[in-house]
């Protein structure tokens, strides 16, 4: 379990990731650059954006100005984006991935998504990513939002095993199946949307835990997630919030409480099924 913002799970290809970042989903570029500051000025290391987020850009000067007020350097980060793979041949995976690279401002990234599986439209991208990898442009490569069939599918032809499968999760959808058959492969899992986009932060059973533990809504599921293992990318574009979701290292869940917020999962999402999003 970590135990800090800078603390990393070792990743089955070796590279260790941070187990905590910033997620930029639905943030505009301007926004991005300040929260992707704020955020490394805070402490954090790990940063999470995509293609279709349309705010690489943001980011990539976000870190830039990061580095330049903290003194860090490039390598002390991770940065992940993701690849809008509708309909994309090898070629044309290849050069969405040079656009990443020059949206962002950088000479490699390091983890990169397939961002949703499709109707099975990840084969000849993965191929692509397999090779970027290879050329050494990517530290890791990894998935989102697949199912197991989709996991299977893959694995049945990839020379490269996914890392990582970048999901919904949290305590309404607490994805259990899927992180039993992800342990067994030696596949990562990363929750987004861990707050289920604000919806959890009035739930009763979680004010409950807040004012037991004397932490924010926020701060109690984002050690849920810390505790059950799972990396985790919160958004926020406000400074104190950035501080304050980072703030769950002085504290520790009891069984118990997990076992209280465990019982909340219903199956309730706040995003599409993957199995019915075919990129319409």
């Amino acid at each position: 379990m970590i135990q800090s913002l800078t603390d990393t799970i070792l990743l089955n290809n070796g590279v260790k990731m941070p187990g905590f970042g910033l997620g930029v989903f639905q943030v505009s570029n301007e926004e991005t650059i300040f929260s992707v500051q704020k955020a490394i000025e805070a402490g954090y290391i790990s940063i999470d954006t995509a293609q279709i987020y349309g705010n690489e850009a943001g980011v990539g000067e976000g870190i830039r100005r990061g580095l330049a007020a903290t003194g860090k350097t490039r390598e002390e980060l991770f940065i992940t984006t993701k690849l809008w793979n509708h309909n994309l041949n090898y070629e044309q995976t290849i050069s969405a991935f040079d656009e990443s690279l020059l949206n962002l401002g950088l000479d490699y990234v390091d983890l990169y998504l397939i961002h949703w599986p499709g109707d099975n439209e990840f084969l000849a991208p993965w191929k692509a990513m397999e090779d970027l990898y290879a050329a050494g442009k990517i530290r890791a490569i990894g998935v989102s939002n697949f199912e197991r069939h989709h996991l299977e599918t893959l694995l049945e032809s990839a020379k490269i095993k996914p890392v990582l499968n970048q999901i919904e999760l949290h305590p309404r959808l607490a994805q259990k199946e899927m992180r039993t058959f992800a342990k067994e492969n030696n596949i990562a899992i990363e929750a987004w949307a861990p707050l289920m986009q604000g919806q959890l932060l009035q739930d009763q059973t979680i004010l409950a835990l807040a004012e037991k533990y004397q932490k924010s809504a926020a701060q109690i599921i984002l050690r849920w997630h810390i505790q059950h293992g799972i990396i985790v990318i919160p958004k926020s574009m406000k400074e104190e919030r950035i501080a304050s979701n980072a703030a769950i290292f002085d504290f520790e869940l009891s069984e118990q409480d997990l076992e209280i917020i465990d019982q909340l999962n219903n199956g309730t999402r706040v995003g599409p099924h993957p199995d019915l999003f075919f990129f319409e």
